[in-house]
């Protein structure tokens, strides 16, 4: 047996599996889920991951601390298209690393540490159409012949910091490739171009990052190498990157020669000379579209003589963005050179204030786009000056990003201007003054968002507009009439606002767009866009909505026309109402069918109706409902009508007595004989005897029972069978409940079955479980005792008297 490792070998040797299983596995990276695209950006690997899926397509292992790519980094990967290395440390490449990436079209290997340009690397890659090897530490852009095998290449990056010199055959390999793109960078400053080495630049696009502030006399020099070429574009970053020029000579001198019609200046030191010169050049050049962006703009000490001329160029489009220095709108102490401009952008160029002379010299501006400065309202609009007839041909006009306030002072400044379509004012402070407007008739769209909107704003906006965008803008309510003003409006935008409800008025006959999402509004229904017959797109997502009938019929009815289209369903439709469905997708809530379809739930409720009440109905007629119905009703009319003629309750009689017709021999035989026949008699009601004639039997019944002290039912079998023995019985029983006694003597004449007595004789049903009841013996010998018993339950017969109007009354011991 072998002897165990030490613990310290044991731990050497974890560390080793645990290298190998994270060099199996790749956890820094993200594969998508059809293993064609990895990202591994910003994962901190010292390199390439193993393992990786051979079918990717798109790797990016960009900002990372690779140092090397080695032979076998990415074998395997036989379908890579797109590789992206940038922002590492690489400083070597093995001839063989792409060996196996023969369909690759796209490399970056921007900002490593790569001292030579890698072209044994790149010999197999002959799909390459993008290649940028730019901001390394290589001395030489010299490139190998293999660039010229790369014939389908069509944009390409070199140089870098450490780049000091460029020489004539640099680029010869590229004079047969037909680049889109060709950038060159250089270090801080050029030191040698040797004439020439841009002449074999075969490219549509020049993008030169090469300061010259002490070579300043290469650039004539550079122009000169591309006469001739099919150059379009011509982009400079950081042409005189620490100094001002100020040499007497015209570095742009060629210009006109080329066939560009984009020039672009990136950052860099311009003074007043300098742009006089390149505005010079341009103006006899055929460019069209110029771009001064970023760059360091002053004054300069003293004029340059040589440069004489009116700089007045005539642009398609000006473009003067990100300049501290506002001075560049008249560096020559006029706005002249605006003059021939169509389309003049001047965006976050710092100035505050437009003066009188500006708007004349911008007679043919097209479009002006003045956003992101401070212009203030007193700033942009001077009384003292005069704007009728100025800007002729403005179309479109952008003010976005200022510091205005005022809607009059916009309408005010460009009410005269007569080919005005287009007006952007979004992110200032408009729409919180009460004022009145008077706009241009052919205004038609309108931007306002972000800003400060009231709905007292609506009075001021002009009313021929067809596209209206007031989103973000703090707005809380709508001013309906403002619509019914506005016949043209096509497109509204209240995204983002705080609207509380969507008003059942709302008319805009001819509107097809509206965006109303991000507000407070949480119920629309089906009228809710009703007197918007033409509206075809609706998004309004992002509301505390309340699921309920009415959302839900909207949505129903919505996708049963097919419009409004949802723009933006059914992401950020939320239940907000009722508390259950706090945060449910509007898309999940679904009520039960009846719920929402009123028809079917008015004929549901009709039918539950009709079958309740014949359900009552049959239940009533099994329980004989209507009988005790007719017996209140007719308790309650007799009483009503004692207390009416003023009656009182008088104990008149010791019992009375409830019998049926069949019994009635019985009763005067054995009954009234043996009771009235003693000394003293009991004092009976019968009713062949006492009932008051002419009263309603109903009456006579309630009143005799009411004066009587005791109640005497003669049960038999002819008993059951009278309705009026029924009232009887029933009318004792209320009795005695409202009393609160028991006065009721059952006697039993003949045996009955209480388990065959009909429904309405529930209570004596009852009487006959619970009471002790009289028995009348069929033996006579027995009956004597019956006799007695009768009695006692009767009580002692001398308490009978005359009471107040003639009649006798009797005081009876209610616990007898």
């Amino acid at each position: 047996m072998r002897p165990p490792a030490p613990a310290g070998a044991r731990g050497v040797w974890c560390l080793v599996l645990l290298a190998l299983a994270g060099d199996a596995a790749w956890p820094p990276c993200r594969i998508d889920a059809d293993n064609r695209t990895g990202l591994c950006k910003g994962q901190d690997l010292a390199r390439v991951p193993r393992g990786l899926p051979g079918s990717l397509r798109g790797l990016d292992l960009s900002y990372n601390k690779l140092r090397e790519i080695a032979a076998g980094d990415f074998a395997g990967m036989t379908q890579l298209r797109r590789l992206d290395l940038g922002y590492n440390n690489i400083s070597r490449i093995a001839p063989d690393a792409f060996l196996s990436n023969l369909l690759l079209e796209h490399l970056c290997l921007f900002n490593n540490s790569l001292h030579r340009i890698p072209a044994p690397a790149l010999r197999p890659l002959v799909n390459l159409r993008w290649l940028d090897v730019s901001n390394n530490l290589y001395r030489s852009a010299a490139l190998d012949d293999v660039f010229g095998r790369l014939r389908r290449l069509r944009e390409l990056s070199l140089g870098g910091p450490l780049l000091q010199d460029i020489s004539r055959g640099d680029f010869a390999v590229l004079k047969d490739t037909a680049l889109q793109k060709f950038a060159i960078k250089s270090a801080s400053s050029l030191r040698r171009y040797e004439a020439g080495a841009f002449s074999w630049l075969n490219t549509t696009e020049l993008w030169c990052d090469t300061a010259l502030d002490e070579s300043a006399a290469a650039l004539p020099v550079m122009l000169r190498d591309l006469r001739g070429k099919p150059l379009d574009y011509l982009r400079f970053r950081n042409l005189f990157e620490f100094t001002y020029y100020t040499g007497d000579a015209d570095p742009f001198a060629g210009l006109a020669e080329l066939q560009i019609t984009k020039l672009v200046f990136y950052r860099g030191k311009f003074n007043e000379n300098l742009l006089r010169l390149a505005l010079l050049n341009v103006q006899r050049s055929s460019v069209r579209d110029l771009a001064l962006v970023a760059i360091d703009f002053a004054r300069s000490p003293r004029w340059n003589s040589s440069s004489t001329g009116a700089a007045a160029p005539r642009l398609d489009r000006l473009l003067l963005q990100d300049i501290s220095n506002p001075d560049v709108l008249r560096f020559d102490w006029t706005f002249t050179w605006l003059s021939g401009v169509a389309t003049l952008s001047i965006i976050n160029v710092n100035f505050n204030y437009v003066p009188c002379d500006a708007w004349g010299e911008m007679r043919n501006v097209e479009a002006l786009d003045i956003s992101g400065n401070r212009l203030e309202d007193s700033y942009i609009y001077n009384q003292r000056c005069r704007y009728q007839g100025i800007m002729p041909k403005l179309e479109s006009f952008v003010l976005a990003a200022n510091q205005l306030l005022s809607l009059a002072v916009v309408a005010a400044l460009t009410r005269t201007w007569p080919l005005l379509a287009r007006l952007d004012a979004s992110h200032n402070g408009l729409g919180s003054l009460q004022e009145t407007c008077q706009w241009s008739p052919t205004l038609r769209w309108l931007a306002l968002h972000h800003n400060r909107m009231t709905v007292g704003a609506f009075g001021c906006l002009p009313t021929t507009l067809e596209y209206l965008d007031l989103s973000y803008s703090q707005l809380d309510r709508l001013d309906m009439e403002y619509f019914t003003r506005s016949p043209r409006l096509r497109e509204l935008r209240l995204s983002g606002n705080k609207i509380k409800f969507i008003p059942s008025e709302w008319r805009c006959p001819r509107l097809q767009v509206l965006a109303i999402d991000g507000n407070s509004f949480g119920v629309i229904n089906r009228g809710s866009f009703v007197n918007m017959p033409q509206l075809v797109s609706l998004a309004a997502g992002n509301n505390p909505y309340h699921c309920t009938c009415d959302l839900y019929l909207f949505l129903e009815e919505t996708r049963r026309r097919g419009r409004p289209t949802l723009a933006d369903w059914p992401h950020n439709w939320t239940c907000y109402h009722p508390e259950p469905l706090l945060d449910t997708a509007v898309a999940a809530y679904a009520p039960h069918p009846l719920e929402c379809d009123v028809p079917a739930l008015v004929a549901v409720a009709v039918a539950s109706t009709a079958v309740a009440v014949a359900a009552c109905a049959v239940l009533c007629w099994k329980l004989d409902a209507g009988w005790y119905l007719r017996a209140t009703y007719r308790l309650v009319r007799a009483k009503y009508s004692g207390r009416r003629t003023g009656a009182a309750r008088r104990c008149s009689y010791h019992a009375f007595i409830s019998y049926s017709r069949a019994d009635a021999d019985w009763v005067h035989r054995e009954l009234l004989h043996r009771l009235e026949s003693t000394a003293p008699p009991y004092r009976l009601c019968i009713h062949e005897r006492d009932f008051t004639p002419g009263h309603w039997i109903i009456d006579n019944i309630v009143e005799n029972i009411e004066r009587s002290a005791k109640v005497i039912f003669v049960l038999s079998r002819s008993f059951v069978d009278s309705e009026w023995c029924n009232y009887e019985l029933y009318f004792a029983h209320q009795r005695a409940v409202g009393l609160g006694t028991e006065d009721v003597i059952l006697v039993v004449k003949e045996p009955i079955d209480a388990r065959g007595l009909p429904r309405r004789f529930a209570r004596l049903r009852k009487m006959l479980g619970t009471k002790t009841y009289l028995e009348w013996p069929r033996e006579p010998g027995r009956r004597h005792f019956f006799w007695l018993q009768l009695r006692n339950l009767l009580g002692n017969p001398g308490g009978v008297g005359q009471a107040d109007g003639g009649e006798e009354e009797t005081a009876v011991d209610a616990t007898t």
